[in-house]
């Protein structure tokens, strides 16, 4: 959430950021109607004093004339609270629900633009493989595999569900495994965070009111998670931490679950957009001196992860208009998939700056004791079932087998290092 605080000071600034996002007229409705509570709410606390101590006037007045004038004034004050404290009420409302759905301004140095397209190019690395016959999607080499079984995922549960068996099971926890152990021996702390969660937690973090058609509700109003992001911030949620302790940093895996809403016939062949998924996430609490150094620092990491697994791919810095609605800059990783023969989106990384952390109230207690809101970012360290699909499509041979990168040999079988044709 914006500092309302810091946009009454400094408005100029918030309209000219909230216009890259096309949100200009958020700013100046958010200005009135902070403006008419302020206003309201002086005079209801003045009618309210004044009703308070015309009663005790009226107990102790010396006339029945005296009384009855006081008795006048009270009623008369009575009657206006009436009318302005249901549109204090109401104001304080609007005004609350405009800044749960504001989102955060964006970077200066995040592009502009509204799509997809408008993000720029950072760098590239590893060249898409040159193939000595037509290579395969990752359904067709999965069918080879015997590994991929949409059909029974769709007679379970519907469209957007799969099975996975034999290789590729011990693939998606090879990958696991690896993130995890990269991670940490950046520093990070593992956790498994539930997935259920209240509904304080998808607020805090951003994803309520702005993304409730891509939430899964359960009967007894827990929400199921679209990514381990939620949990992981509401760890430190209403919690204040020493600045010695920052920076915290946790990497959890955890399945994550999306409705898809909107996304009708967009990416529907294979695994590449499912309603259930598997990702290890980082995150991250910061002082907010120093975010944009642990953002080029969570992306780096991220490199070290699609690299060791020799995937070509590139780096964009995503649009200001094209924003999640908590980032303040994020970047994509971008790998190459030959079944397409273009770039696709692997994995993500936010600075959400304060946004996420007022709104959960997570604060940072300063050595002089000051008290003051800190930073968030998150960031895919592996979203396993794209990644698998980049690894099947990039290390296929002709006769439809796969040789799995050695970074994830120590956690695989022997027999299990190439996968081969189902017999």
């Amino acid at each position: 959430m914006l500092d309302l605080k810091a946009i009454r000071e400094k408005p100029d600034r918030f309209r000219t950021a909230m216009a890259r996002r096309g949100r200009t007229e958020d700013i100046d409705r958010a200005i009135a109607l902070d403006s008419e509570r302020r206003a309201v709410t002086v005079r209801v606390e003045e009618l309210r004093a004044a009703v308070n101590k015309g009663s005790k006037e009226a107990g102790a007045a010396a006339s029945k004339e005296d009384r009855e004038r006081v008795i006048a004034g009270v009623r008369e004050a009575s009657a206006e609270l009436e009318d302005l404290e249901p549109r204090l009420e109401a104001v304080a409302e609007e005004l609350d629900n405009l800044m749960a759905g504001m989102p955060n301004l964006p970077h200066e140095s995040a592009p502009d633009g509204e799509t997809e397209e408008d993000a720029v190019e950072v760098r590239r690395r590893g060249e898409p493989p040159k193939f000595d016959f037509k290579p395969r999607d990752h359904v067709e080499i999965g069918e080879l595999l015997g590994c991929i079984d949409l059909e029974r995922g769709a007679r379970t549960s519907g469209a957007r569900f799969a099975y996975l068996t034999g290789g590729l099971v011990y693939l998606q926890f090879a990958l696991v495994r690896y993130a995890v152990d990269v991670l940490v021996s950046h520093g990070f702390t593992p956790v498994i965070p539930p997935v259920l969660v209240r509904e304080e937690a998808m607020y805090g973090t951003g994803f309520l009111p702005v993304d409730e058609a891509q939430i899964y509700v359960t009967r007894d109003d827990l929400y199921l998670v679209g990514t381990a992001e939620v949990p992981l911030a509401a760890m430190r949620m209403g919690e204040i931490v020493e600045e010695v302790d920052l920076p915290l940093r946790y990497v959890g895996y955890s399945s994550c679950f999306r409705r898809e809403a909107g996304a009708a016939g967009k990416d529907t062949r294979g695994i590449f957009r499912l309603h259930q998924f598997d990702k290890v996430e980082m995150f991250s609490f910061t002082r907010p001196e120093d975010s944009w150094g642990e953002h080029e620092m969570l992306v780096g990491i991220e490199e070290e992860i699609v690299g060791g697994l020799h995937l070509p791919y590139r780096v964009v810095n995503v649009a200001a208009g094209d924003l999640g609605g908590a980032a303040a800059k994020k970047y994509d990783i971008e790998v190459w998939l030959p079944g397409q023969e273009r770039y696709r989106e692997l994995t993500s990384c936010s600075n959400c700056t304060d946004y996420q952390a007022r709104r959960l109230q997570t604060r940072v207690r300063r050595r002089d004791k000051k008290i003051e809101t800190l930073h968030t970012l998150n960031g895919t360290a592996s979203a396993v079932g794209r990644t698998i699909i980049a690894i099947l499509e990039n290390h296929q041979r002709e006769d439809g087998s796969v040789a799995l990168p050695s970074a994830l040999h120590p956690y695989l079988p022997e027999a299990g290092r190439v996968l081969a044709p189902h017999s």
